[in-house]
């Protein structure tokens, strides 16, 4: 019996020393330099598991052993804290190291660039041409609904979340503005300063003359005058599904259309585009100016007038740059 119970202490002594190395070397593993020689990105899916992540680890080289990555991850109570998203692993970074990075939710950026005065047509197909991006869009947003800026969104985000986000910031943006807005304005609603806002958007493309361009509709609405914005005359043609890519034909000057504004008064029922933050800033704290004409100047600005005798002269003016630049 003594020589059983000697055994048995024995064998006891040589297990619980085994599991001891077993455990020194799982450690070891776990805290060791791993096999990357150069940076590599790894991705995270969406809802998976970390016996998944931890396989597609070791099979894309990022580690050596799942299973002590899995039991390393488990230990640290990491086992279900894997945020989804694209990562960069350094080379030679540890299982710790790796797993530390793909909990941190720290996740490779991109950015796509929304310019001010795109319809939300257009802004969803620069959406749906973004192959970064996933999921279908359930409608096209309302107009004037998506701030302009530039927006940053891991791989595999829903487009839907991206737009989402910049409707946020266009609510934000608007309530901000018309709190702080002049006294006096011709304007009802923050759906009309919206409104007015994506015309000057689309009028001028020099940020010096977004409020002048603003003071001038501010005049022409305080006077009860039509705003005669030839982008509104495009939209109703389109409905802001790309660019017209031609002249505006006389009918279509004459055509009714609920968003012609040489047709109809005051303003069209919403906007015509989206516009930025400057535009909407523009429309609630106009330039004060005695203009209440405008046209091009051939420099990409434009001429201001007081009278229509002197617009008619800005005009011939702009006709004359007109036919010089076809003749050339």
């Amino acid at each position: 019996m003594k020589h059983l119970a000697a055994n048995a202490m024995t064998l006891l002594i040589v297990a619980l020393v085994a599991a001891a190395g077993v455990v020194f070397w799982g450690m070891q593993k776990w805290e060791a330099a791993g096999p990357l020689q150069t940076p590599t990105r790894f991705t995270v899916a969406s809802g998976a598991s970390l016996a998944s992540a931890s396989a597609a680890l070791e099979k894309q080289g990022v580690i050596t052993n799942a299973s002590i990555f899995r039991i390393g991850a488990r230990y640290k109570k990491a086992a279900t804290a894997l945020k989804a998203g694209e990562y960069e692993i350094p080379p030679s970074a540890s299982m710790e190291e790796v797993l530390g990075i793909i909990v941190s939710g720290k996740a490779i950026q991109y950015k796509v660039t929304v310019a001010e005065g795109l319809t939300s047509w257009e802004i969803v197909e620069i959406l749906k041409a973004n192959d970064l991006l996933t999921g279908e869009i359930e409608e096209i947003p309302v107009e004037g609904s998506l701030a302009p800026d530039t927006y940053f969104f891991g791989r595999e985000e829903n487009r839907n979340a991206v737009i989402r986000r910049m409707q946020a910031a266009q609510t934000r943006i608007l309530d901000q503005a018309w709190e702080g807005r002049a006294s006096g304005l011709p304007l009802d609603t923050k759906l009309e300063a919206l409104t007015l806002a994506s015309i000057v958007e689309k009028e001028t493309g020099v940020a010096s003359e977004r409020d002048i361009v603003a003071g001038v509709f501010i005049n022409r609405l305080n006077r009860r005058m039509r705003l005669q914005s030839d982008p509104t005359i495009i939209y109703g043609i389109t409905n802001g599904q790309g660019p017209l890519g031609r002249g505006i034909r006389r009918s279509e000057i004459n055509k009714a259309t609920p968003y012609n504004t040489y047709v109809i008064d005051r303003l069209p029922p919403g906007p015509i585009a989206n516009p930025g933050r400057d535009a909407i800033q523009a429309v609630l704290n106009p330039a004060e100016t005695a203009a209440i004409y405008f046209v091009a100047d051939g420099t990409g600005g434009h001429a201001f007038a007081e009278s229509l005798r002197e617009h008619n002269q800005n005009v011939a003016a702009w006709r004359k740059i007109e036919r010089a630049r076809q003749s050339e």
